[in-house]
This record gives C-alpha cells, structure tokens and sequence, in this order.
C-alpha cells in the first residue's frame, strides 16, 4: 500500500481567509497567542488518511512511533512516500524500518515538491475550510477541534481521492 506521509503545526493564532461581513465592519479576530505549538503527522493512502497529534514539534521518535501505529494499523506491506525532513532520514528510523524486515519501503520526494504530496492538501483543507478564522483558547481546545475536524475528513472517501487528485501526481 503506498502512503504518502507529512508533519504540520499548529497553533493558537487562527490561519486568517476572507470572510463576510455587514458592509463597513471589518471582522475582528480575537485571540491569545502563546508561543506553544503543536504538531501533527498525517499518512495518506489512496482510500484512507491516518493522523496523530503531539504536543511540540516532530522528531525521530514521534515519527517511529507513527511509523508503528500505521503499520498496525493496515496490516500490509507499505511504501512509504515523503520529504526529506531530518527526523525521515535518521538512523534511528532507518533501523526501525531494517527491523520490519520489508514489511516497510521507503522513497523520498524530490527537494521542494509539496505539490507532489496528497497530505499538503489535507493541511491547506483543515487550515482554509474546516478551521479557518478558528480562535482557540488554549493548545487543549485547538487539539479537540482538529482532531474532529480531521475525524470528518476520515469519513469523506471522496474528498481523501480528491486530495491525490489535487497532487501533481502524474
């Protein structure tokens, strides 16, 4: 099964889009913003997305632990597609992947390609359409609303093609 896998942040200042208004308001966003931020890492098949969110950014061991869970959770022998982040190409990973014994292939994207990788459509979907303008009050209320946000985006079979449509794929 090819999976296309890629890591994202966020934090408690909302991702701005236009937005409507009574004529002469101009909307006003209201927020705290802290320098705490979280992550999340998604893999994308061609039927189904997977994702995990961490308080932090991503390293090596988040990536091996995501790794694990999505091997688990498919159950079949996977190739696994994505950026060439320092955490992919660590050692600790790379032993990790030998440890599977071939259950687990890895390929790299090209240097600069995101338009080459379904996942970045998941976060431009989950920041401009299912978040967009969203006010967290703390890292906990912004962790709940896009996990099920993403949830909903688990549940829609036609938008997850639409992402690797989107994808200069082919």
């Amino acid at each position: 099964m090819i999976v296309f896998i890629d890591e994202s942040g966020l934090s408690e200042r909302p991702c701005r889009v236009r937005t409507w208004a009574p004529k002469g308001q101009t909307p006003v966003l209201q927020y705290s913003f802290s320098w705490k931020q979280m992550s999340v890492i998604a893999g994308v098949s061609f039927w189904r997305f997977y994702f995990r969110l961490y308080n932090g950014s991503i390293r090596t061991p988040q990536v091996i632990e995501f790794l694990k869970v999505l091997h688990r959770t498919i159950g079949k022998k996977m190739l696994i597609i994505w950026d060439r982040l320092t955490a992919h190409r660590s050692r600790l990973v790379r032993e990790h992947v030998e440890a599977q014994r071939g259950c687990i292939a890895l390929e790299f994207l090209p240097a600069y390609a995101p338009e080459m990788n379904p996942v970045e459509c998941v976060w431009g979907y989950l920041k401009h359409h299912a978040m967009p303008n969203y006010c967290a009050r703390d890292l906990g209320d912004l962790a709940l609303r896009a996990s099920r946000n993403l949830r909903s985006m688990q549940r829609r079979p036609t938008l997850v093609r639409a992402f690797w449509q989107q994808a200069e794929l082919f």
